[in-house]
């Protein structure tokens, strides 16, 4: 089948970066965006494309140059998954947090929503594609709703899983380490792949894409963020013996990460890791193998949680304890919000619970990060559900200027691990302090020698200094 119009259900951190490279590189395939997010839509829409609602470095540029030509946003859904040939699932997935599962299982009914909506609007065959994060075996939840449509139209499911890391998402679209497809073994499986596997080779080379059975590319997905996840709480478990031992975890990472075997990346310390993947995956994952009655497997990978949480206590009970065993009506301030550079993406950052921490000390925290807005860092905290909106409100100051943020603080906290606050004038900084004046690098990116010269008393993770 020669694909000539894609629809994507789902315009977010996936779904829009994804189909404006397809639309980018396949300026044959006309590619449509819909959600029911009509305030998210418009902001696609919006005639200044710096505004669109998911920045990635690059991404302006290309939607600049597909929008209004082969791509498309809109919020009419029911049109979109009737034109289409191949229709991408690029919904949310998140823990669940109610029922069978709280707290570990994938909360699959956006994708149960979406599979039903397609059944009642095709009309003819479809190729569906689960782009969204899901447990092992969804797909065959999804063709039984399908299959049960009693319109005799045919579907072909496919697994292709997203392995893309958020503040990179357009390099790693356009120059991807592999394609994962995974389909039927059937010959109409095998064609459907096919049919995929034209529109990447687009671009991608054809040794890059890989293709698999469907239970195979689901899984591929968990375990890939589960091996990534388990690289930064083995580092951070090791930043703490080092704290205790006067090693340098820098120094160990980098010994470490020549060794071929191992590797150099995803050995960075810090604060711990946070994302819309890492943490949902891994329970997901240990909730699978509960399901299978697989307890030392589940046990094992929920380690990796119970190491980042660990992780994130620590930072936040060193501030404390630092400051004389007391924030309570102290400012200190946050330098970065967003769970890494390069991104507006503040899911599971570790800056949230941190913060909620030190609220509940009575601290004041005032907080500057250079793409995420305060609505949404209140968003975040309330999301919590730990403390009412007023007082959240009430603790939390939210600055455009990073010098202001700092103005009269008793402690800076690094959060976020962007390149411009290596560049500010700490001498200045440090000045209008309050004294001593204390830094927290939950990132590891200042240099302590530098910091201890000006005046700072200075803690990075894993390190004595």
């Amino acid at each position: 089948m020669k694909i000539t119009s894609i629809c994507c259900i789902g315009a977010g951190y996936v779904g829009g970066p994804t189909m404006a490279v397809i639309a980018q590189r396949c300026p044959h395939i006309k590619v449509t965006v819909v959600d029911l997010n009509a305030e998210r839509i418009a902001a696609w829409n919006d005639e200044d494309v710096n505004n669109i609602p998911i920045y990635e470095p690059g991404l302006s540029s290309l939607v600049a140059e597909a929008r209004g030509r082969n791509l498309f946003f809109s919020t009419e859904v029911e049109a979109a998954i009737d034109e289409a040939q191949m229709i991408f699932i690029s919904v949310n997935t998140p823990t669940k947090t109610y029922g069978l599962g709280k707290g570990m299982a994938a909360d699959l009914k956006y994708i149960e929503l979406c599979a039903r909506q397609i059944a009642a609007v095709a009309k003819d065959n479809k190729i569906v594609v689960e782009k969204s994060t899901l447990p092992v075996r969804t797909a065959e939840a999804i063709k039984n709703i399908l299959d049960h449509t009693g319109n005799e139209v045919q579907f072909q499911i496919l697994s292709n899983p997203e392995f893309l890391a958020e503040g990179t998402a357009v390099q790693d679209l356009l120059h991807p380490d592999r394609v994962l497809i995974g389909g039927d073994t059937s010959e109409d499986g095998q064609a459907a792949i096919n049919a995929l596997v034209e529109i990447y080779a687009n671009w991608v080379p054809t040794k890059s894409i890989l293709t698999t059975n469907l239970w195979s590319s689901e899984l591929s997905k968990l375990t890939a963020n589960a091996f990534l996840a388990q690289r930064v709480s083995s580092i951070n478990a090791m930043s703490e013996l080092c704290e205790k031992t006067g090693a340098d975890v820098n120094e160990v990472a980098k010994a470490i990460g020549m060794d071929s075997r191992i590797g150099s990346k995803f050995l960075k310390a810090s604060v711990g890791f946070g994302g819309s993947c890492f943490q949902k995956d891994i329970l997901n994952l240990v909730y699978i193998a509960k399901s299978y009655g697989l307890n030392e497997v589940a046990n094992y990978w929920e380690q990796v949680v119970i190491m980042n949480d660990h992780q994130k206590r620590r930072f936040a009970n060193n501030i404390v304890q630092t400051l004389y065993n007391t924030v309570s009506g102290k400012k200190i301030a946050f330098l970065g919000w967003a769970f890494k550079k390069d991104t507006n993406d503040t899911r599971e950052s570790a800056a949230i619970n941190i913060a909620d921490y030190l609220l509940h000390e009575q601290a004041n925290i005032a907080v500057h990060d250079p793409q995420v807005n305060e609505k949404q860092i209140l968003n975040d905290l309330s999301y919590l559900n730990s403390r009412s909106a007023a007082e959240i409100k009430k603790g939390i100051t939210v600055l455009d200027d990073p010098y202001e943020v700092c103005k009269g603080a008793h402690a800076i906290a690094i959060m976020t691990e962007w390149d411009e606050f290596r560049e500010y004038d700490w001498e200045k900084i440090y000045d209008h302090m309050q004294k001593p004046a204390f830094v927290f690098d939950g990132r590891n990116i200042l240099d302590a020698k530098k910091m201890m010269s000006i005046g700072f008393i200075f803690s990075a993770v894993g390190s004595t200094n």
